[in-house]
């Protein structure tokens, strides 16, 4: 099934704290960064800015996961490491029984927008 919509997004996350939790920080995003652009692409939420990748986010059972580009995500490896954060090469596990962490995800924004800001592909070069 292919996802072309916040709502039917939503419908893949259990109702509840998850899913109030997902609408929560999507909502963040938007209001802190107006100037980013909200789609659905790859079944899953992301934003953008000037047409170029930002940030997505996914759920899963355990946590939600937040994904920048591994550019990011290695250049805030030892940031992530004090804060104990869990995470892959490509995303970072907010785990659900835990309070999100909104200042790893401004840190992650913030760069993408600026490290990206003369970037004209969807993806890094």
């Amino acid at each position: 099934m292919t996802i072309k919509s916040l709502t039917e997004f939503l419908k893949t996350v259990p109702e509840g704290p998850k899913r109030d939790r997902m609408v929560e920080v999507l909502d963040w995003v938007t209001a802190t960064y107006p100037e980013l652009e909200r789609r659905i692409a790859w079944n899953t939420p992301m934003f953008t800015h000037h047409g170029t990748f930002i940030v997505g986010f996914s759920a899963a059972k355990m946590h939600m996961s937040v994904s920048p580009e591994k550019a990011t995500m290695d250049h805030f490896e030892e940031y992530m490491e004090k804060r104990g954060t869990d995470r892959t090469a490509m995303l970072a596990r907010q785990p659900w029984s835990k309070p999100f962490d909104y200042e790893l995800l401004t840190e992650f924004i913030d760069y993408q927008i600026e490290s990206k800001k003369n970037v004209t592909s969807f993806w890094r070069p």
